[in-house]
């Protein structure tokens, strides 16, 4: 981080130069399945390595930004679970990517993503879920040159800076991983401009389309989850990931496996349901640091969620839970300048009892509690400061006289991280 500017830069050329300098090893990798999208896509991911590792598939897996530790952006498949990578191997790879790269000009995340086509290169796998940063067509991520399936999860607007103002703008630079005879699984799109700019994209390069509400779905029936395609139905388990969204990003998966040609067993795509884990994405904090403050009958729930669709697919799950168990509902948020916070809020404002907003003591680019509780009081919240995470948890216990809440951390994966970190709950 100190050797490079944090500064994105999507192109690829250095990354190329870079990667030739080493051997190519972009050209060596296991089967790759390509993921982009702006909501989803490390949901839909997990689900896929769940799957396949229920399978008894080594699987690696490249995907960020991370929560609590660097490494949790490289996984190396295994037979039965794969592994975070090491200190030993991370550095090894750091260092081998420093001296080919002669001191030139390059961004963090491409030195990343060369440390990690490295390592997934010189260790056998039977699959790599590899994940894009940023956009698509220029991400670091898309100098591979085949795949065995592309998947695009529902766009939004985010990254406006880099992608485009548009949805339109941000659809076609996601849809610039599609490939020439590689399967794309778009899953279903929240806008109606996206999906077709992503459908133009499929017709142009050639790439055979298999998109949510076309030619596959996913639905929550009687407990179950209840997958269908043009091969047949499958009847599965409910998905550990909570949310409504999340039967969706389910479907995607599985979608995604069948076109890529993985024939896998049915007890594979059940285990991978029961089993699946993303941290701070709907997380119940049940035990930890943090936990241990609550008071009886109190619920402490993480959720990275940052950008008004999020927001809405987050609340929507509070919702539902509320029905099911009714408990006042108390936020605590802190959010970036770069995210629409008063959009964002806005979702939670007839379920919400109130706010409480924090900094983000790791990032430069945060919103001052200040800020984010003025915006919230615009979205028709009741808000309110508190300097860290544990003062605003017994503000909300003085205010409720220790009675049973729940209470939903949100706004900010980097806060996130915070909140596993400050838990003593990091992902493994």
């Amino acid at each position: 981080m100190a050797l490079h500017p944090k500064l994105i830069d999507l192109s690829l050329g250095r990354l190329e130069v870079l990667l030739k300098a080493l051997g190519d090893p972009h050209l060596r990798l296991p089967p790759v399945i390509h993921v982009a999208g702006t909501n989803g896509k490390g949901s839909t991911t997990a689900f896929m390595r769940a799957i396949l590792e229920a399978a008894g598939l080594s699987v690696h897996v490249y995907t960020s930004p991370h929560l609590v530790r660097f490494h949790e952006r490289i996984r190396l498949g295994q037979k039965g679970f794969g592994q975070l990578v090491s200190e030993s191997a991370l550095m090894d790879a750091f260092e081998r990517c420093e001296a080919a790269n002669k001191g030139a000009p390059i961004t963090v995340f491409e030195m990343t993503t060369a440390a990690a086509f490295l390592l997934f290169a010189e260790h056998p796998a039977d699959v790599l879920l590899l994940e894009v940063g940023l956009g698509g067509e220029f991400d670091a991520t898309n100098v591979i040159a085949e795949a065995k399936a592309t998947i695009i999860t529902p766009v939004s607007i985010d990254h406006a800076e880099y992608l485009g103002a548009t949805i339109e703008e941000i659809a076609a630079a996601k849809a610039g991983i599609l490939k020439r005879g590689t399967p794309a699984i778009i899953a279903r799109q929240t806008f109606s401009a996206a999906e077709a700019v992503i459908e133009r994209k499929a017709q142009r390069v050639g790439a055979p389309l298999f998109a949510a509400g076309q030619h596959f779905d996913s639905s929550e029936e009687e407990g179950r989850l209840v997958y269908r395609d043009e091969a047949g139905l499958l009847d599965l388990p409910l998905p550990r990931l909570m949310g409504v969204h999340q039967i969706g990003n389910a479907g995607t998966a599985i979608a995604a496996l069948r076109a890529a040609g993985f024939d896998l067993p049915m007890d594979a795509y059940a285990r991978g349901m029961e089993t699946v884990q993303w941290p701070a994405r709907m997380q119940n904090l049940t035990r930890g640091t943090l936990a241990a403050l609550l008071p009886q009958g109190a619920e402490l729930w993480l959720d990275g969620g940052h950008n008004p669709e999020g927001g809405q697919v987050v609340a929507e799950t509070m919702r539902r839970l509320h029905q099911r168990s009714p408990k006042p509902l108390h936020l605590i948020v802190g959010m970036l300048a770069t995210k629409d916070a008063r959009l964002f809020l806005q979702a939670f404002a007839p379920l919400a009892e109130s706010v409480k907003a924090i900094p983000i003591p790791s990032q430069k680019m945060a919103r001052t509690p200040e800020e984010v509780a003025a915006l919230a009081e615009e979205a028709g919240l009741r808000a309110a400061i508190a300097s860290d995470v544990t003062q605003a948890l017994h503000a909300i216990f003085t205010e409720t006289a220790q009675q049973p809440v729940r209470i939903l951390i949100t706004g900010s994966l980097y806060l996130a991280g915070d909140i596993l970190s400050a838990n003593g709950t990091p992902p493994d």
